[in-house]
């Protein structure tokens, strides 16, 4: 395990990320503060209209900064869904439980607006890297 003075900024190369001023997540120590990430894919920004695709954008996006952090969705402790719709939840539940089924979190979702029309989700993660590693799903 990494010592509790370490602190270091992970960036997606999301535009966003340097005209707002954020990281896509934050490690400190053994902790992992993922941002709320929507389903843009940073490489096109792009995004779909589909929310079930842009559910399964995020996780794609979160894993990718869970990985560079040293972790993986297995250690995962805390999932946050942010949606302008509640009833664009209910569809995304295939594509959370096949990143998160085993995994289990503690979960709130939550109605608001969103920075982007485009914008149907937001997944924000904490997580907490443990000794040897839990990269969990997809490895």
């Amino acid at each position: 395990m990494c010592g509790m003075s370490e602190r270091r900024l992970i960036s997606s190369g999301s535009t966003f990320e340097r005209e707002i001023g954020y990281s896509r997540a934050v490690v400190d120590g053994d902790w992992v503060h993922v941002s709320g990430t929507t389903g843009f894919d940073y490489s096109s920004m792009t995004i779909s209209d589909d929310v079930v695709a842009q559910a399964r954008q995020c996780w794609v996006n979160i894993d990718a900064a869970l990985r560079e952090a040293g972790a993986g969705v297995g250690d995962v402790v805390r999932v946050r869904y942010l949606l302008p719709d509640a009833a664009d939840f209910e569809p995304c539940w295939p594509v959370l439980r096949e990143w998160l089924g085993d995994v289990r979190p503690a979960a709130t979702m939550q109605v608001c607006g969103l920075s982007d029309p485009r914008m149907r989700i937001e997944i924000e993660v904490t997580a907490r890297r443990r000794k040897g590693g839990n990269l969990g799903w997809p490895s």
